[in-house]
């Protein structure tokens, strides 16, 4: 019979596994010379489940998204399976990650004392394919960009409006940035701007700064983050460009980035040394980018069946 504490311990390695397998996936990308949370993911659209039609969230967004398909569509092999498909010969499946949530276990001197047992998460991840490497799908009822009643710059207008407790953004100085003290947001002209989709992008950065103060979101990394290249910096960081490129994929806003050398052996170095950065990181962005949108947060919690 297994004890508790060997099962905890296989949790604990099925735990590491998944953040070795998504943080490795990111690696590889980046000694490639890609940085997956740059890619311009607007033109193939949000990622999103062929069969449920749900659109995938959090880190799982930058994993399908970066991958470069002209339809980010994906189902799970069983999705696959039901719809009479197949994958098309040598196709491997991506990893997506979720959330299983169970109650925590109590010994009967907890359940004597009354003690409320909590739900505990424990990261998994599944397999999903894109449509383009399968077979035998009906893929009339979607289209390669997704249909956009307004323009690029009017959604960004619209995310910007819907943004609750804004900060105060300001035109005073020719350079963009936000001030936690001041609660402020400035920003340089727009007409300054090489193009809308590069003001908007500098804004959505910014303004993801802001959601981190402590009348929104509270997040720790903003208060730490003064000291240019400490822990808290670079996390704060990632979380307003990750959550920039999900706000330039919902708006349909398409911008180019540096992909300097530098930088991303910035990268490398950070996420070799803490395989959980991209993931609390990404989150974090997730957050920010609902608040911004305002919209009631959630996490892949699920398998699509």
């Amino acid at each position: 019979m297994e004890t508790q504490q060997s099962t905890s311990n296989k949790d604990k390695a099925a735990h590491k596994d998944v953040y070795g397998i998504i943080t490795d996936r990111i690696i590889e990308q980046l000694n490639k010379g890609t940085v997956p949370w740059r890619k311009p993911w607007a033109e193939a659209g949000i990622p999103t489940n062929f069969i449920s039609k749900r659109a995938y969230r959090g880190i799982n967004i930058m994993l399908l998204a970066s991958l470069g398909y002209e339809q980010n569509y994906f189902l799970t092999p069983k999705q696959l399976e039901r719809a009479n498909g197949k994958p098309k010969k040598d196709e491997k499946p991506y990893p997506v990650i979720y959330w299983n949530y169970s109650d925590q276990e109590l010994s009967d001197e907890e359940k004597a004392e009354g003690i409320e047992a909590k739900k505990i998460g424990k990261l998994r991840y599944y397999m999903v394919y894109n449509v383009s490497q399968c077979e035998g799908l009906d893929l009339k009822s979607i289209s390669t960009k997704a249909t956009r009643v307004q323009s690029s710059e009017e959604l960004a207008d619209l995310c910007i409006s819907a943004m609750p407790n804004k900060p105060r953004i300001q035109f005073k100085e020719q350079k963009a940035y936000y001030d936690p003290r001041l609660d402020i947001v400035n920003m340089p002209k727009q007409k300054t701007f090489e193009s809308d989709a590069a003001y908007f992008s500098t804004l959505f950065h910014e303004l993801l700064h802001s959601t981190g103060h402590v009348s929104r979101l509270n997040r720790k990394d903003l208060v730490q983050m003064s000291e240019f290249g400490s822990e808290p910096y670079s996390h704060e960081e990632l979380v307003a460009e990750i959550g920039t490129c999900y706000l330039q994929c919902f708006t349909g806003i398409t911008g180019q980035f540096e992909q300097s050398a530098a930088y991303i052996q910035g990268w490398l170095t950070k996420l070799k040394n803490d395989r959980r950065f991209i993931f609390s990181a990404s989150t974090a962005a997730q957050k920010a980018t609902d608040f911004i949108l305002n919209k009631k947060h959630e996490v892949e919690d699920k398998e699509e069946e």
